[in-house]
């Protein structure tokens, strides 16, 4: 009885403990939402959401389980029956969002490449919108794809010159100012891709008639990130950050970066009313559709341009509807709606400090935004690395580190940000969940209107948005017989990219057995190695160098992939070094035979090693008593002379000492191994019986030379 009372009581702490801690979470999130609900939605504010169901859930359960406990005497058979299913429900109720939480993630492998499998297709019904879609690496997907426009009669730039990229309908004129919205709030693989923001602002500044126009790169991160703020960044060169390719640029064309989160807070009038500030333009009146107070930014540009989003470039006395748009996204899931891309990149346009946008994209808040700011002139959505892990995985976006992100290649544009999404979630982002290993994706699909877990459907609140944009007069569907896809299978011209992880830049104390192991980024047909500039060696996997000679070499791995390109890596450098350090010039003062019990002897040496450098010296001593005592020799002024001292001993100490030397491959010899023994005896002290006569003899000479003294000074006296 008393051991059981103790496990009560222990649970009873426990769960209380658990309860407290929830207790605290709740707190935590009550103090930091205030008076703004839009906070709910930060990333934050949802951790502690997730810890407070699951361990208020969790206590539950544990207090349901005590209960059950304590009265299991005086309840029927049929009432624990009954107990025990109402638990069961309850852990079925709540399973969904406890284990969607502790859930690991299924992928087993995320981060990898991909060929995805893109069918194009032409619309049955009309009207129609056209996606266009560039599957396959290329070092010039945005050229790929402004070509793949033009061919179907999108003209990229509007010129009265007509080609396949440009014409009198073109969507870009060369003194258009051109805001690229990208997503500047997450860091690694959250962030629109700093390589395809380069080339279309190449693209731009390229326009055949010259572009004498303006370009500004602008999001509202809400809070989080910025153009400048990651270290590590969505592209090949990772340290390559938004306003470093700005930066590129502005020298010599009016391109430069806005980052709206600085105005977020900053409630202002439009232009044309006469407040020239930056801020915000708030619409005071919730949509009725939708809920959504829309917001939108106007501020005036590095270059002097003030521009409203909604209306266009103020010139002073009106507004010039030459502000062309271009929403550019990365595609990702979103473990609060399923997915992300054109649509809810939006919520960058709008401000959560003035607004309420994030709640409404449940209720196609984001058409609306759209509708009345104005539909982008172009959708292009980076899908060069993209988040395909769907809730409830851990993994799921919108952030996304570089190891959860799968690298598929794709770059899509439209139009229609609806149908856009539509065929991105469907054919790219389910597609490659598939493909590493998710059995569900049913949230990542624009079909689906089951919510399970998220706020809303993806698939409802994108019918929704669509609805807000066709009312408002743009044309939008999610009806795939309404849409044209083209697709450009982009040939592989890319090498494979090899990474040495074996040997490395080091030096090695073996000549054999050296492992030369390596990784590609894509399947390869053929490889090979060259070791120290040889004919290359074919081989078919991880291998083992030959027997090398001492000194410095190098290697190089080749490699063909399926599409017969070949690469190389980098070369890695390395040294073999299995000869010990040489010792020499050994010296000892004072001299072996004149050490007094008074004196200290110091112990010189040369120690040198030509490859890997010598990594210290000591010097072992011992005197008859057998112990070994180890001493560090210090290295004078960096050269090669060591030194050390040992300690005086009594008369007739025999001493014994070798000299221990190691390199920095840990090779090591000492002077006993080089066949030098040294050895030295303190003076011995001289025997009683030879102390007295030597004494009378001194006395006895002192006497003589003083007699021999007194008697010269006697005479010069006479």
């Amino acid at each position: 009885m008393k051991k059981h009372h103790k496990r009560v009581l222990k649970r009873g702490k426990f769960n209380k403990g658990l309860l407290l801690f929830g207790v605290a979470n709740l707190l935590w999130f009550i103090f930091r939402t205030g008076t703004k609900p839009s906070r709910i939605t930060y990333p934050c504010q949802q951790a502690a959401l997730v810890n407070i169901s699951t361990i208020l859930n969790a206590s539950i359960l544990l207090s349901l389980v005590a209960f059950l406990a304590k009265v299991e005497k005086f309840v029927s058979k049929r009432g624990k029956a009954l107990v025990l299913i109402f638990v069961v429900a309850t852990i079925m109720i709540n399973f969904h969002q406890i284990g969607g939480n502790l859930q690991p993630a299924q992928a087993p492998n995320p981060n990898q490449e991909l060929r995805l499998v893109l069918e194009p297709r032409n619309a049955t019904m009309l009207p129609a919108s056209d996606i266009y879609a560039v599957n396959g690496r290329t070092p010039t997907p945005i050229t790929e794809l402004l070509n793949l426009m033009g061919s179907q009669g999108l003209h990229f730039y509007r010129s009265n010159s007509t080609d396949l990229i440009q014409g009198p309908d073109g969507l870009i004129a060369h003194d258009d100012v051109v805001l690229i919205k990208i997503n500047e709030q997450w860091s690694q693989r959250g962030g629109t891709n700093t390589d395809l923001l380069k080339e279309i602002i190449q693209a731009i500044v390229d326009h055949p008639n010259g572009f004498d126009g303006e370009i500004i790169v602008a999001d509202n991160g809400q809070g989080y990130g910025g153009m400048d703020h990651w270290l590590y960044n969505n592209a090949e060169n990772q340290s390559q950050s938004t306003q470093d390719v700005v930066d590129m640029f502005s020298p010599f064309y009016n391109v430069s970066t806005f980052d709206w989160q600085t105005i977020r807070g900053t409630q202002v009038q439009e232009y044309s009313e006469g407040d020239t500030n930056d801020g915000y333009v708030l619409n005071g009146t919730a949509d009725p559709e939708t809920g959504i107070y829309v917001s939108y930014p106007k501020f005036r540009t590095e270059n002097g341009t003030y521009i409203s989003f909604k209306y266009g470039v103020w010139n002073g006395t009106g507004y010039e509807r030459r502000l062309k748009v271009i929403n550019m996204p990365v595609l990702k899931s979103h473990r609060i709606y399923g997915v992300t891309a054109s649509l809810k990149n939006y919520m960058g346009v709008q401000s959560e400090a003035l607004g309420n946008g994030h709640n409404t994209v449940a209720t196609g808040g984001m058409g609306t935004l759209l509708v009345e700011t104005g539909v982008p002139t172009l959708n292009i959505v980076d899908a060069i690395w993209i988040n395909a892990n769907p809730w409830p995985s851990g993994m799921t976006g919108p952030f996304s580190n570089y190891d959860w992100a799968t690298r598929t290649n794709i770059v899509m544009a439209s139009t229609d940000p609806v149908a856009l999404d539509f065929f991105a979630a469907k054919h790219v982002l389910i597609q490659t969940s598939e493909l590493i290993g998710y059995n569900d994706t049913h949230t990542l699909d624009p079909d689906n209107t089951v919510r399970s877990g998220l706020r809303e459907a993806f698939g409802v609140w994108l019918n929704l948005t669509k609805d807000e944009i066709f009312r408002g007069g743009y044309n939008a569907t999610t009806d795939e017989d309404h849409m044209n896809v083209y697709v450009y299978e982009a040939p592989d011209i890319m090498p494979p990219i090899i990474s040495i992880l074996s040997p490395e830049n080091r030096t090695y104390a073996v000549n054999t057995s050296i492992p030369l192991t390596f990784e590609f980024d894509e399947n390869t047909s053929w490889i090979g190695y060259s070791l120290n500039g040889q004919p290359t060696t074919t081989i078919t996997g991880n291998t083992t160098l030959p027997q090398m000679s001492d000194g410095r070499h190098w290697v190089v791995v080749y490699a063909n992939d399926t599409s017969g390109n070949m690469g190389h890596s980098d070369p890695v450098h390395f040294t073999v070094d299995t000869t010990p350090p040489n010792i020499t010039n050994i010296i000892q003062y004072p001299q072996p035979n004149s050490v007094f019990p008074q004196d200290e002897v110091k112990v010189n040496a040369t120690v040198t090693d030509e490859l890997s450098k010598v990594k210290h010296v000591k010097l072992n001593y011992t005197s008859q008593n057998g112990t070994w005592i180890l001493a560090d020799m210090d290295n004078y002024f960096g050269n090669d002379l060591w030194n050390a001292t040992i300690p005086s001993f009594p008369y007739s100490t025999n001493i014994t000492y070798m000299i221990i030397a190691e390199d920095n491959a840990n090779n090591t010899i000492t002077t006993l191994q080089m066949g030098h023994e040294h050895q030295y005896q303190v003076i011995p002290e001289l025997p009683l019986f030879l102390i007295l006569p030597l004494f009378m003899a001194t006395t006895l000479l002192a006497a003589i030379v003083y007699r021999r003294r007194r008697l010269a000074l006697s005479k010069r006296i006479n």
